[in-house]
């Protein structure tokens, strides 16, 4: 199931040419993830603070196609391709609103526990809100 977030482009994520600098990519494939636990039901601070929980990004490999520019608006999505106990892997692309792909991510999660920043499971509530969704 694709979830389907709308940002728009400011001067902040720019450089002197009012395209958008590479490294905010990064930003808004963040923001667009965060956006979807909080779309699912399990905000990042209620997971930390209840279950102990919080995220890290492993690996994101990153194809860049077209430039963002000034005042774009832009679609991201999310997609969960694989999950495990304590990985997540998501496939990410990002459109300007005319349809026009302009990057798209393949990221790697790892659930950790937050006090200890060692590999932990997901949830269970989590696990099973990841199964529900992937049999959609």
């Amino acid at each position: 199931m694709t979830a389907v977030f709308r940002y728009r482009v400011y001067w902040e994520d720019t450089d002197a040419g009012g395209v958008v600098y590479h490294a905010r990519y990064l930003a808004f494939f963040e923001r667009a993830r965060s956006d979807w636990l909080l779309e699912l039901g399990f905000p990042q601070v209620e997971m930390r603070e209840r279950d102990n929980r919080l995220f890290a990004v492993s690996r994101m490999d990153i194809e860049f196609l077209q430039p963002a520019k000034l005042e774009d608006e832009l679609e991201v999505t999310v997609d969960v391709e694989q999950f495990r106990a304590a990985t997540m892997i998501f496939g990410q692309h990002m459109f300007r609103d005319d349809g026009q792909l302009l990057a798209r991510a393949s990221v790697r999660a790892a659930c950790l526990a937050a006090d200890s920043f060692r590999p932990a499971r997901f949830p269970a509530r989590l696990q099973q809100a990841l199964k529900t969704l992937i049999t959609e």
